[in-house]
């Protein structure tokens, strides 16, 4: 892809989320997303029914008169991206791939991230870390990030969420808000996604498309699976065909479910041929009801 070609594409996506994160993401992303804690603010005057447990009694001595303490929200988040750069994200059959969807949700929160002076970071991952942008701050930050989205070529096609999430761990000493955009084909997390969770606030976004939840009846087709480079020949025509498929995409929807639930990750699921302002303003006020 060219140049211009990818500005083109950095200008769309830029203009779409950037206006969807000011007049609908704003609000609720502030409200779901807490920062650290309570911060020290400044001192002033003791005043008639202050709680004489904020006295600094520094301060205190020193004027030989009362002062307290203010303290405010500690406001500022560092957001991570954690977005599957796989080969199984170039795949749709409706609206759009996978990875079209991943790259307009990612640029979504991170635009909701900088409105509200949070930093952003990024990392790409397929069944390794491919690349790791740091935690900045600015609009300047977020147009970098989304022209790695559109243009970025990993190195690998398989998928490996584990190794992600060890890197989160690992990289990021305090805790982050970290948004983990998958369409999670991957069964062996569980240990990483419960050592990340208890240390950030770790959120999962599941992208799919239609076409993996059912087999239509098409006779004999053939498949690529582009994560393992193999091509194979499916009768969809058979009924029992079609059935195991199906029940491997409930089992593992099952699975997921369950994981998520059980290591307290908050936890949404995205169709490409849908719009993802609705789940995603569905699991903000999830979020926001609990605080």
């Amino acid at each position: 892809m060219d140049s211009k070609e990818i500005f083109r594409k950095v200008r769309k996506i830029e203009i779409k989320t950037r206006g969807l994160s000011s007049q609908i993401f704003s609000g609720h992303y502030h409200s779901s997303f807490k920062g650290k804690g309570i911060a020290f603010s400044e001192v002033r005057e003791y005043h008639y029914g202050d709680d004489i447990r904020s006295i600094d009694w520094n301060v205190t001595a020193r004027f030989n008169h009362p002062y307290i303490k203010i303290f405010e929200e500690e406001r500022e988040l560092t957001v991570m991206l954690l977005i599957d750069v796989s080969g199984s994200n170039e795949f749709g059959t409706r609206q759009q791939l996978k990875e079209e969807q991943m790259t307009e949700i990612a640029a979504v929160l991170a635009f909701s991230a900088i409105q509200n002076n949070d930093k952003v970071g990024v990392i790409f991952f397929s069944d390794r870390v491919e690349k790791f942008i740091p935690p900045k701050k600015g609009s300047s930050h977020i147009l970098r990030i989304i022209r790695e989205l559109i243009d970025f070529r990993p190195v690998s096609q398989k998928t490996r969420v584990s190794e992600a999430l060890r890197f989160l761990t690992n990289a990021l000493k305090k805790r982050s808000t970290a948004f983990l955009i998958s369409d999670f084909w991957d069964g062996n997390f569980e240990d990483s996604l419960k050592i990340a969770s208890a240390k950030h606030d770790l959120v999962a976004l599941r992208i799919f498309d239609i076409r993996e939840t059912e087999l239509p009846n098409m006779g004999l087709v053939r498949f690529f699976n582009k994560e393992t480079g193999k091509r194979m020949w499916v009768d969809s025509g058979s009924r029992l065909v079609r059935q195991n498929f199906q029940k491997h995409w409930r089992d593992h929807d099952l699975f997921l479910n369950n994981l998520f639930v059980r290591n307290g990750v908050d936890y949404a699921t995205i169709r490409t041929d849908e719009d993802y302002v609705h789940p995603l303003v569905n699991l903000f006020k999830r979020r926001e009801a609990r605080f």
